[in-house]
């Protein structure tokens, strides 16, 4: 690697499908974070929720976000970067891992570009990234909002914004 690109963050796990059940309990309990927070977000506007979770580098305490509109719209909050915010402002900057969820029919739908600058801030290793969806019928049909055979899209926040970089902090 030249010294033109080893500051350059790479990959360090391919993305992979795999589903919900063969998902850690740890992973599971972040997904479902960002599950219910979601039934929180304030989307008068586009009606598309979305729901984020980090886990703290040192101890493993959840932060969940949800997004939140506003008619003019540029000011809108995205749930990746409302849940890290709410962490920050809580002294936590380091993260192990991160969970989104919304829902669009048969894609997964990953943190917009500014959010995934947002992370990166806060990622000094590659930290992995799960997406899943979130089927609102579920709760009216009271089954539990994330079932075992559930795809679950495993990514990293290098993979997700590859040959990043951060140039401020050290």
């Amino acid at each position: 690697m030249t010294h033109l690109t080893k500051n350059f963050a790479r990959p360090e796990k391919a993305e992979e499908v795999v589903t919900f059940g063969s998902l850690d309990p740890k992973i599971q309990e972040l997904l479902t974070a960002a599950f219910e927070v979601r039934q929180r977000a304030y989307v008068p506007y586009s009606g598309f929720k979305v729901g984020a979770a980090f886990r703290a580098k040192d101890g493993g305490q959840i932060f969940a976000g949800c997004n939140v509109e506003n008619a003019a719209f540029t000011p809108c909050s995205c749930a990746e970067r409302t849940a890290l915010t709410k962490a920050v402002s809580e002294g936590v900057t380091e993260f192990s891992v991160g969970a989104v969820l919304a829902y669009e029919p048969d894609v997964f739908t990953t943190p917009c570009g500014v959010c995934r600058q947002f992370i990166r801030e806060f990622a000094n290793d590659d930290i992995p990234i799960y997406v899943a969806q979130a089927i609102d019928a579920r709760i009216t049909a009271k089954e539990a909002p994330l079932q075992s055979e559930d795809p679950v899209l495993c990514t990293s926040i290098f993979n997700l914004l590859p040959s990043s970089f951060r140039t401020y902090r050290k």
